[in-house]
């Protein structure tokens, strides 16, 4: 079912006929001359490049940073489908959350016999600090970013769960901006769903978790500073909800509450989005090296006095030796089935499920269960004899520090490359907050391999990005 040799094509069916809902697209894209199409992409490559849309590449050359690659062709969901991975979405990280809360809490998974303790507890993610201490609300996770990838026709996947800093959303929103702004003759003729709102909503996410009492929250983002990969998401979120961007050395912490430092004096601080991983957040409670974080934080969250978002130990869940359970969740805690799959996995910690990985190298993909950013993975059908060797040798010496999965036959959309219009492998990040309620903003982040036959659609790894649209009524007929 998705090792099927054939990709499906998000444009056009097998008999090269275009899709309904991308019918209006074509048609306006087909008048266009193509030195006009050349001459908009030029210019939204100079746009982000003035914007500082860039980012920083770990492992090159200090100071390196490259322009993530932008496509101007869209990638469109009908509303219809939208509606199905709504609701999917927010049934997942729902059941999420409710397991980030059983864990720290009663661990009724774990005595249910539903996930092995030892997947639990023993993993790196797990933080024994938050055992027994109640989150407002009881959400671990207050934003999401859950990449789903197609196989084929209504046959949508869950490939991974992003929960403790989920980045990429500030590319969401200035890819649309830019859609607008070169072609705003299409957002007239369709109803495209808006995002525009998503710092809106951010906002009144974090707000809705502030500490009991607290009426008129001071939310602030915390980042690790300018030389993050994501620090232009970070200070651009501060910059569309109107907050303050502060460093860990704009903050301190007196008699278990947060403040921060401003020209007026001390400001005291309710809500912290922190774009910062737990062992860096407070030197005093995690790594006693950490120059980004505040003394005594952690000391200041469990005293209730201030809210972090997401919550420290929220990694345990998007960890992927405990993402083929995440089925298991939604079925204990929600009483569903779920309504987006799992990739099949093999965890090679399993000695039968060791066996057939390594039976079967040259055929999966293999990836470190803490790993993130496309790096510490194999693609078997595209590695060489000898990188397929090194994982056999690190699967055999560490096996629990692995998963494996099908080669999946990723969907393709048309995109612009250096040789002209051709199809590209596509993934989806949408975007979900949990405060009051859940709620996402219509599409995602749509990630693009932009080298020919990649399946790593990572910005780190050279991939692109394209605008998504969930069109509103179905599909809009081509504009005459």
């Amino acid at each position: 079912m998705i090792m099927t040799p054939t990709f499906y094509d998000e444009m056009h069916d097998t008999a090269g006929t275009t899709r309904p809902h991308y019918a209006h697209f074509e048609a306006w894209a087909n008048a266009l001359p193509p030195e006009l199409m050349a001459r908009k992409r030029a210019e939204a490559d100079l746009a982000f490049r003035r914007l500082g849309i860039t980012f920083a590449v770990y492992g090159e050359e200090a100071g390196t940073e490259r322009l993530i690659p932008f496509d101007t062709i869209p990638r469109i969901i009908p509303s219809a489908e939208w509606k199905t991975l709504r609701a999917g979405l927010k049934q997942r990280v729902k059941a999420l959350n409710m397991f980030l809360d059983d864990i720290y809490h009663g661990q009724d998974i774990l005595r249910a016999g539903k996930i092995p303790p030892e997947e639990v507890l023993n993993n790196a993610q797990f933080r024994p600090e938050m055992r027994g201490f109640k989150v407002p609300n009881g959400i671990y996770a207050h934003i999401a970013g859950v990449d789903v990838v197609r196989a084929g026709e209504g046959e949508f996947y869950v490939l991974e769960d992003n929960l403790r800093v989920p980045s990429g959303v500030s590319y969401m929103l200035e890819d649309r901006k830019m859609m607008m702004r070169l072609f705003p003759e299409l957002f007239a003729h369709q109803k495209i769903a808006p995002v525009e709102h998503y710092p809106d909503l951010l906002l009144e996410t974090l707000r809705a978790v502030a500490p009991n009492g607290v009426d008129d929250p001071t939310v602030v983002v915390m980042t690790p500073g300018a030389f993050n990969s994501a620090y232009f998401e970070h200070s651009f979120l501060a910059q569309q909800m109107g907050v303050e961007l502060v460093e860990g050395r704009d903050l301190y912490i007196d008699h278990d509450v947060v403040y921060m430092r401003t020209t007026h004096g001390p400001k005291r601080v309710d809500v912290i989005y922190r774009r910062i991983d737990d062992d860096f957040l407070d030197p005093e409670a995690f790594r006693a090296d950490s120059m980004l974080g505040v003394p005594g934080l952690l000391k200041a969250y469990r005293a209730g006095r201030v809210t972090l978002c997401n919550a420290i130990g929220t990694g345990v869940a998007d960890d992927k030796s405990i993402y083929p359970y995440v089925g298991e969740m939604v079925r204990f805690y929600l009483g569903e089935e779920p309504i987006l799959n799992n990739v099949p996995t093999w965890r090679c910690r399993e000695r039968h499920d060791l066996k057939y990985v390594l039976d079967h190298l040259a055929d999966l993909v293999v990836k470190e269960v803490h790993g993130a950013g496309g790096y510490g993975m194999l693609v078997g059908p595209a590695a060489t004899k000898a990188e397929i060797e090194q994982f056999r040798q690190a699967l055999i010496a560490h096996p629990e520090k692995y998963i494996a999965q099908p080669t999946l036959a990723l969907s393709t959309c048309p995109t612009y490359v250096d040789s002209g219009i051709a199809p590209r492998h596509i993934d989806l990040r949408p975007f979900v907050l949990s405060g009051k309620e859940v709620s996402l903003v219509p599409g995602g982040l749509t990630r693009v391999a932009l080298r020919d036959g990649s399946l790593v659609v990572n910005s780190s790894q050279g991939g692109g990005t394209k605008d998504t649209w969930v069109l509103e009524n179905g599909h809009a007929e081509p504009h005459r």
